[in-house]
């Protein structure tokens, strides 16, 4: 067998993109075939290619919390399972075997072409109810994992491409919306079956041999660019320090602390001294923290190398256990992976901006603004949840202001349309629009946030929202201004008129018709000071 050092550049180059093309043409066909407008219309799902050891070769360009964390997933399922034999699915979502939170399911299938195995399809979908204390299974103040949902071990969901119809039972009884949860599982299914094919044609194109050393180089291509990124950085220590508004069930604030160590073409992100645990569901899984560093490293140090197993090679992540980055279980995660992940992306760039101040903006908004609603549909009788992560503003740059009304750093989803939203669900949107000067202010200003507001058109129904920089908004670098806070409102009805309640960054609450809900979402920080100052010519 060849080396996978012998394959030629141009085949390696080509391998590359037909592997990225495949990951992607499988993501366009889960969206296409979903039923839930979380995953149709703001595409929360991620899918990627694995070689036979189990170690990521191409992702699409889709969700970073998702993509960092799925090979953690894809080695539960081997270690549970040993050899999958061809048709196999395994389901699991456990964050304390290389999930997120209990509403990503990921699937894993083993991809053989003539009898041998060469290598495997994987995807995660966000899935909008997996039962729990509150419609959408993220409810605030949750204290322990078991309040948030159906936890799945890894289990096989299909056997030689036959459904398991008992486990597709237990699973449509622990949701709100079976009929939602099914369709949505088989699009998952169907997206790693378009994998399993497209890699077997590969396969077929190149010879399974070629193939499999490509992968290799592939890899090792990835790892030696990461690294020569890295020695071109200057060597040392640098820490920072930010908090957490709260973790939803005390008041007080959750320090996460980094210190980050570059040496040589290795980097080292160590979170010794970060919060330990907490009681609410703002723990992050250790995955989860580890997604966390890629992404950072990938955008600072090595932004157009490919995203696989080699790129992470470098980099070793110090999370100690029972620590709110790397939680023992039965800790409560639901907000770990949607607003933990961004603070521990914010003091990463903190820490890497006193080594390469050029290449770092200020502070994003921190948050996705998770907002969840849940209830029955008067139109049909029947159960619905929504889930959706709101943008807002993006730190400005070194060289320009940041963007306004965008999703950043660990999230990558789009919005749901007005149109899409008020046909699917028994609300109305009745303000979408930006927050006209909620950017810092500086040299180069901070993104604007949005408002939006919701109106209910149901008499039954649960609103949660799980939220960051609610507190103190989002920092400016170089004597740039912080970005505004965000701010959430419940608006309802009394005997003597409307009132408009302030709510804590994390909240559920009853909801009846007419209630209107009110996120505004944070503003980016900015970037250098407004006006520059003028030397006395004297």
């Amino acid at each position: 067998m060849s080396g996978a050092s012998e394959v030629d550049p141009i085949t390696l180059e080509v391998t590359r993109n037909a592997l990225v093309g495949i990951a992607e043409e499988a993501g366009a066909a889960l969206r296409r075939t979903a039923y839930s407008p979380n995953i149709k219309e703001r595409v929360d799902c991620s899918t990627a290619v694995f070689d036979a050891r189990g170690r990521l070769v191409a992702q699409a360009e889709h969700i970073p919390v998702h993509l960092g964390s799925m090979p953690a997933s894809v080695a539960a399922a081997l270690e549970v399972f040993g050899a999958l034999e061809p048709g196999d699915q395994v389901l699991v979502s456990d964050p304390y075997a290389g999930g997120t939170h209990l509403p990503d399911w990921t699937l894993v299938a083993p991809v053989h072409h003539e009898g041998a195995l060469i290598g495997f399809a994987a995807n995660r979908a966000h899935h909008s109810d997996v039962g729990g204390g509150a419609p959408g299974s993220m409810p605030a103040g949750a204290t322990d994992i078991f309040q948030e949902g159906l936890r799945i071990p890894p289990v096989r969901l299909y056997r030689a491409g036959e459904e398991d119809a008992d486990l597709v039972r237990l699973l449509l009884a622990n949701t709100r919306t079976p009929r939602e949860r099914v369709g949505d599982v088989r699009a998952q299914v169907g997206a790693n079956r378009l994998t399993s094919r497209r890699l077997g044609e590969l396969a077929e194109q190149l010879g399974p041999t070629l193939l499999h050393d490509a992968m290799a180089a592939t890899l090792d291509h990835a790892e030696r660019s990461v690294r020569a990124a890295l020695e071109e950085l200057p060597d040392g220590t640098y820490r920072f320090e930010d908090a957490l508004d709260d973790d939803g069930v005390s008041d007080e604030p959750v320090p996460i602390r980094v210190e980050v160590t570059i040496a040589g073409g290795d980097i080292t992100a160590d979170f010794t001294g970060s919060s330990p645990q907490v009681q609410g569901s703002v723990n992050a899984p250790l995955a989860v923290t580890t997604s966390c560093c890629f992404y950072v490293l990938r955008a600072v140090a090595a932004p157009h190398v490919p995203a696989n197993e080699g790129a992470v090679r470098p980099l070793t992540v110090v999370a100690p256990a029972g620590t709110v980055v790397n939680p023992r279980p039965p800790a409560s995660v639901a907000a770990g992976n949607v607003e933990t992940s961004q603070r521990i992306v914010d003091v990463l760039l903190g820490a890497l901006a006193e080594a390469v101040p050029d290449r770092i903006p200020a502070a994003s908004q921190g948050t996705m603004n998770n907002t969840l609603v849940g209830g029955t549909d008067p139109r049909t009788g029947e159960a619905f949840t929504y889930y959706e992560t709101l943008a807002g503003g993006q730190g400005a740059r070194p060289t320009k202001p940041g963007m306004s009304g965008v999703h950043t750093h660990m999230t990558n989803t789009k919005n749901t349309p007005v149109e899409a939203f008020e046909l699917a669900y028994p609300m109305r949107v009745v303000e979408y629009r930006l927050r006209d000067g909620s950017g810092g202010d500086g040299r180069h200003a901070g993104g604007d946030g949005l408002r939006r507001t919701l109106e209910m058109l149901t008499d039954d129904a649960t609103v949660s929202v799980l939220t960051e920089r609610r507190r103190r908004g989002p920092w400016g670098v170089a004597g740039g201004g912080d970005g505004a806070p965000g701010r959430n409102l419940l608006g309802t009805h009394a005997d003597d008129g409307p009132v408009e309640e302030e709510l804590p960054s994390k909240a559920t609450r009853r909801v009846a018709r007419g209630d209107r809900v009110v996120i505004e979402t944070p503003g980016g920080g900015a970037h250098g000071p407004a006006t520059a100052s003028v030397a006395d010519p004297s």
